[in-house]
């Protein structure tokens, strides 16, 4: 069938994970932590993302938000900058304000125009995305953001991507599912869904059960998916 509803993951996706930490780097009286930033950006990004899978496992949910600090509290330390409330409180305003690469508003644009259905299904809790989606300014361009937080559970529990079927209407195969998360472009084709993986970093595929059909360095040719 063709496509006719593009899903979109929200963090290191359509919003840069790494804009918090770099740009607290750029501001004045923060020399020390710009020494630091990327590998805080990076392990940050990390534990968030382990302490998600950890407490789906566990069946100990809580918000995406709590899961934010807990990782960046892990980063702080293991760089020793744990005593710096002043950067821990910063970094995480700036979290809420994330910047969305450069070419997702046209990208957006491109698939209203052709008529598809557009939303975001995400970790985030719903507030923190719609921050996000404010910030960038792409709500005109999303026909709704979807959170697991209605499903109390965290990716890839299958649960999370029956949300897309459940507000759309559309079968799996009508799907186009977009993450820069190797893992959750592969459960996602596992679930039935169309996969782009967006591969900014060149990394490997993830050796899973189900990979994803199509591989990208960045959103630009996502239109062309659809089209095609």
């Amino acid at each position: 069938m063709p496509i006719t509803t593009c899903i979109f993951d929200a963090y290191g996706t359509l919003f840069d994970v790494a804009a918090a930490a770099r740009n607290a780097a750029s501001e004045p009286g923060r020399e020390v932590f710009a020494r630091h930033w990327p590998a805080i950006a990076e392990k940050w990004r990390l534990k968030q993302l382990q302490y998600t899978w950890l407490r789906a496992v566990m069946g100990q949910h809580t918000g995406f938000w709590q899961v934010t600090q807990d990782g960046l509290d892990w980063a702080l330390e293991a760089e020793g900058l744990q005593g710096d409330s002043d950067l821990r409180a910063r970094l995480l305003q700036l979290y809420w304000e994330l910047e969305a690469y450069a070419e997702v508003p046209a990208m957006l644009a491109a698939l209203k125009a052709a008529g598809m259905k557009t939303a975001i299904l995400s970790n985030g809790s719903p507030d923190m995305l719609q921050g996000a989606v404010d910030s960038a300014g792409i709500g005109d361009v999303l026909d709704d953001v979807l959170s697991v937080e209605s499903v109390g559970i965290f990716k890839p529990a299958r649960g999370v991507y029956d949300l897309v079927g459940q507000r759309f209407g559309s079968a799996p195969d009508e799907v186009l599912f977009v993450s820069s998360n190797g893992w959750d472009a592969s459960a996602a084709a596992g679930y039935g869904f169309t996969t782009a993986w967006v591969n900014r970093a060149g990394d490997p595929v993830d050796r899973l059960p189900a990979t994803p059909r199509h591989q990208l360095r960045d959103l630009t040719g996502i239109p062309d998916l659809v089209r095609g």
